[in-house]
Formats: C-alpha cells, structure tokens, sequence
C-alpha cells in the first residue's frame, strides 16, 4: 500500500503552465491578423454610416423625402417597349421590372450573336487563305479600335433612314425591314410551342449524355460509335412529336401592310436593333481575339498528332483543340459579357428604355436620386455577378482534375 502510494503523482512537483497574457496573445499571428480585419470592415461601415446619415440629414432640412416607399407609387410615364405591359399607372416598382427585362432582352441577343460571330472571326483569322484571313482581321481592328457609343449611334442612324412602311425592304414578302423596326412572323399563342421548346431542350440533353457514352464506351473498347446522325435525329423529332401531340398547329402571326404601319407578326425596334448591333459587333470583335488566342495556346504537336492519327477536321477542333482553348477562353469571354450587359446602358443615347434611361424617368418625377441610383446600381452589379458565377461553375466544370 504505501509502494502505491508512492507511485501517484505529487500536484506539487507538476510543472504547470504559463499563464497566457495579452502579450502573448497579441503575438499570435492569426489573432493580430483577424483584428486587423475586423477594424478595416468596422471602419469601412462606419464610414458607410456616417455618409448615410449626413446624406439623410441634409435631405431632410431641405425638404427632400428619403426612403423607398416611392417604388409603390404610381409612375405617370410610360414605357414604349417592353416584354411585359406597363401602363402609366402602374407603380415605380413594375417600371423597374420592365426596364430589367429589356436589359436583359438586348444582353442576351447580343451575347449570343456576339459569341457566334466571334467564334467565326476567331477561326477565320487562322484561315490558310489569305483573303479570309485578313478580311477577318481588318473587322477586328475596325470594331476594336472605334468608340462603341459611336458605333451604336452609326447603326441607329442607318436604321432611321430605311424607307418607311410603304416601300419597306421585304423578305420573301414575310419579313419587313423599315425605318421603324425590323417586322417578322411570329407563332400565334399556343401552349404547343412551350412543350416544344422543352422537348427540344430535353432532346439536347439527352444528346450530350448520348456523346459521353459513346465516347465513353470509344475509349473502353475501342471502338467508335457513331452518334452524330442520331443525335440530329433526337433533337429534330422530339419538338416535332411534340408539336403533333398538340394538333399540329400552324397558325403564325404574318405582318401585313394596313394604313400606315403593319399589323401583325413582332417588331423589333429601330432602338432595339441599333442597341444590338453596336454592342455584338463590338464585343465580337473581342471575342474572336479570345478564340484566335485560346486555339494557339494548344501546341502543335498535339494537332500534328491528331493529323498523324488520321482524324477528320472536326474530331481534331472538337476532341483536342477546344477542350484545351475553352480553358484559356472562358475567363476573358466572361470579362466581356459583363461588359456588354453594363455598355446596354449606352442605349439611353438613342432611346431605348433600357434600366439607364428608366431609371433617369424615375430620379426626374420621383426626386428620389439617391435611393434610385442605389437601385440600379445594385441591379447592375446582381447581373455582372450572377455572369461571372456561371462563368465560375462553367470553368471549375472544364479545368483539369489535378490527382
């Protein structure tokens, strides 16, 4: 008993540990370095509040109301285009709705066009042939290199001197284009056409899993399957079966000549197309740098590979070159779809109701400046954000898997 005893721990003779002082803890790097984070952000809120509140405060003795209870107010203008209705009476709030939507109408257009035509451009400028390739390249120094504003300001002036409707430019007696806007068929309202574009897109899907597993079982065994046709098949058949489905409709909206105008069909703006055409054959002219640059960051040797192992033009550009360029081309071509949905707001030069010259309606009649100016700030940097997340989750999909 008394051995164990002996054996236990003497509390006296246990070394304890040094008490932890400011000092101590001052000199840890990852507390200093949370600190110093923590006052560069109270400060910048404080700042932030401090400005606030001055702001209000001088509003205030003058009179001017704050706050955003303005938006449910009744906006008394109205809004000549737009993809949904908007009367004078409606509220501020639904006129920025309408102006968001013909934002993103004329961004996405052009983001579409722009990206096709520069791709074009991109592959034309490394053409073998001569006058393909500096034809291409005289459109890129020629778009790059003048003013946007400029460019745009052209298009609509062109645009306004077409004739007008009675001698207007026809297109297989179906499509007009006039001094007030570009006129074409439209489909007449059928859900038909809305389980057609789904089916389409479904088809689409189902084509690109089809791809994988073709190439999938091509690298397992071997052996190539050949996809491509059924592929056309899939994507051409399911809207069609889709459209049968519903009776086959085939009623289309046809503009015809009545009076002064035409009646009938849809009709893109004379603003609309200018705004378009400026911002895609500008930013295209950008894009199809990015292409031309992404497709040379591949080595040679890779393409003379494929050369040597027999594969057709397209398998080289589809299997080799692009899944390497896409790398290299995606972060800039997302630098500058941001900048073409930003640029849109050039459209107040000619009019079109885009969330710029909205926005400048709303700051006149409701003289709330501050508050609607944060608005379309806000909403600006919301669209730039949310392109740059899909260009993000596109690129992370994409980028090499490191072991």
């Amino acid at each position: 008993m008394a051995e164990t005893l002996n054996t236990m721990p003497n509390d006296s003779t246990t070394p304890k540990r040094p008490a932890v002082g400011p000092a101590e803890i001052w000199h840890n790097v990852g507390f200093r370095n949370l600190v110093y984070q923590v006052a560069v952000v109270g400060s910048i809120l404080g700042l932030a509040v401090f400005m606030i509140s001055n702001a209000q405060d001088a509003m205030q003795k003058r009179g001017i109301a704050t706050g955003f209870g303005f938006l449910f107010q009744e906006a008394g203008f109205d809004i000549g285009e737009g993809l949904i209705a908007f009367k004078s009476t409606d509220s501020f709030l639904h006129a920025y709705g309408t102006a968001v939507l013909n934002t993103l109408k004329v961004s996405v257009f052009s983001i579409v066009f722009a990206t096709v035509l520069g791709i074009v451009l991109g592959i034309a400028r490394l053409s073998p042939n001569i006058l393909i390739s500096k034809l291409s390249a005289t459109y890129v120094e020629v778009f790059r290199n003048t003013p946007q504003l400029v460019q745009i300001i052209f298009w609509y002036t062109i645009i306004a001197q077409l004739p007008p409707p009675k001698q207007a430019l026809s297109v297989l007696d179906m499509a007009f284009l006039t001094n007030r806007g570009f006129i074409v068929p439209w489909p007449a309202d059928n859900p038909a056409y809305l389980w057609m574009l789904l089916a389409f897109l479904t088809a689409c899907a189902a084509a690109v899993l089809l791809s994988r597993w073709a190439d999938a079982r091509r690298r397992a065994t071997g052996r190539r399957v050949r996809v491509f046709w059924l592929n056309i098949v899939l994507v051409v058949t399911a809207p069609l079966s889709a459209w049968t489905a519903f009776g086959a409709p085939v009623d289309v909206s046809i503009p015809a000549l009545k009076g002064f105008n035409f009646i009938g069909g849809v009709t893109m703006s004379p603003e609309f197309l200018a705004l378009l055409l400026g911002l895609s054959l500008y930013i295209a002219a950008f894009i199809a740098e990015i292409v031309r640059s992404g497709i040379q960051s591949v080595g040679k040797g890779q393409i003379e590979a494929a050369r040597v192992l027999n594969l057709t033009p397209g398998d080289t550009y589809r299997k080799i070159i692009l899944p390497q360029a896409l790398r290299v081309m995606v972060p800039p071509a997302g630098s500058q779809y941001i900048s073409l949905v930003k640029n849109s707001s050039l459209g107040v030069v000619i009019g079109y109701p885009e969330l710029f010259n909205v926005n400048n309606t709303i700051i006149t009649l409701s003289g709330h400046t501050v508050e609607a100016i944060g608005i379309m700030m806000a909403i600006y940097l919301s669209i730039a954000l949310a392109i740059a997340a899909i260009i993000n989750l596109y690129n992370r999909a994409i980028q090499i898997k490191e072991r």
